[in-house]
Parts: structure tokens; C-alpha cells; sequence
């Protein structure tokens, strides 16, 4: 049975850390050649359920011609938010484990990841940023998910929100037997952190 998890909309609280890499060449039909986000999130508390996230999405036009992404590869370590997210939005979330530590000195957050499972590391990644003492912003996004098994239509789901955002400093590297492995040759393009932000994910 699925894990019980809350109704949409799910309002969000927590960081952010996004690097944004172009892939030039087709990998297979799910990831063709693009522009790809990956990111590494950390849902707390007031958010209706905590947690931590690795995604990639690759930008794409949605089906009212619109900007958009679509979430290709995703992995939480929270048994109700893959349920919710595959049965509310058709995100397709499998489970893995996350190491996550971050320090600050004066202005500046240094943060390390590391994603696996069955203690096999999917990524490790590093970010250095000042993004706490940037202003709060507005963002908007589009997702457009294809359908999955546990949600056979497919998902436009809308993202609305507000953060601390600023470029960073960001290091990754993908296990040459994990399921990103694709992405050691992609070229990486930039990296942000959003602090703090808030988000209705609907």
C-alpha cells in the first residue's frame, strides 16, 4: 500500500542547491540532448512533509506552448513523498539515502551532498554561496510530466513561490556506474542556491 502523504497543494519550505548542465548529445529517448537542472533540495519544516530530494529535469515546451520542465530522474528519502509525488503529479521518485552537512562563516554557507542507495553514491557535490543575505524574490515555474504508471495522464503542475537566490560555486561528480553517469561529460553552465525559500507545489 501506498505511504499515506498530504493533498495538493503541498507548500514547501527549505534550500535549494541547482546546477544547470547542457548534454549535447541524445542519451536515450527519456533524456535527449538539452539543457538539464540538477538539483538538491531540503524540504523542513513548516513544510507538510521534510525530507531531502535529488532531481533532474530538462527544459522543454509544455503542450499550451508554454516554458517548462520535465522531472527525468528523482530520488527522495521520504516513503510519502514518493507516493504522493508519483500517484498527485506522475513524478516518477524512487527512494535513496542522503549525507548532508553545511557550515557558515560570516556571510558564506559551505555545503556538501551525497546521494546512494544501497550505499552506492548516485552524486557527491560541494557549494559555496552568500545566498542568506540576498533579498527575497518571486519565481514561477511549469512542469509537464509524462505519465507513469501510477498516474497514467500526463501531470502540468504549476510552481509558485519566493527565495533568497544567488549564483554559487557548485562541484559534482557522478558515479561512473550510477544512473546519472550520463552527466560526467555534460558541461556545466552555472550553479544557484535559493535560501529559504517558500513554495506552492500544485
Amino acid at each position: 500500500m501506498s505511504a499515506a502523504y498530504p493533498p495538493a497543494p503541498w507548500r514547501m519550505h527549505g534550500s535549494l542547491w541547482l546546477s544547470v548542465f547542457r548534454l549535447r548529445d541524445d542519451v536515450d529517448e527519456r533524456h535527449p540532448a538539452g539543457t538539464y537542472g540538477v538539483a538538491l533540495v531540503d524540504y523542513r519544516e513548516p513544510s507538510p512533509l521534510t525530507y531531502g530530494e535529488l532531481l533532474l529535469a530538462r527544459t522543454t515546451t509544455n503542450r499550451a506552448g508554454k516554458g517548462a520542465v520535465t522531472i527525468t530522474d528523482i530520488w527522495v528519502d521520504s516513503p510519502a513523498s514518493r507516493a504522493g509525488g508519483r500517484e498527485l503529479w506522475a513524478i516518477p521518485k524512487e527512494l535513496c539515502d542522503f549525507d548532508y552537512e553545511t557550515s557558515h562563516r560570516g556571510p558564506v554557507s559551505s555545503t556538501r551532498w551525497t546521494a546512494s542507495v544501497e550505499r552506492r553514491p548516485i552524486v557527491e557535490a560541494s557549494f559555496t554561496d552568500v545566498s542568506r543575505g540576498a533579498l527575497r524574490v518571486p519565481f514561477k515555474g511549469l512542469v509537464e510530466q509524462p505519465g507513469i504508471p501510477d498516474h497514467p495522464q500526463t501531470a502540468d503542475v504549476s510552481m509558485t513561490g519566493t527565495a533568497k537566490a544567488l549564483p554559487c560555486r557548485g562541484r559534482w561528480s557522478f558515479n561512473a556506474d550510477g544512473p546519472l553517469a550520463f552527466l560526467r561529460g555534460a558541461r556545466q553552465l552555472g550553479s544557484f542556491r535559493m535560501a529559504g525559500f517558500r513554495l506552492d507545489f500544485a
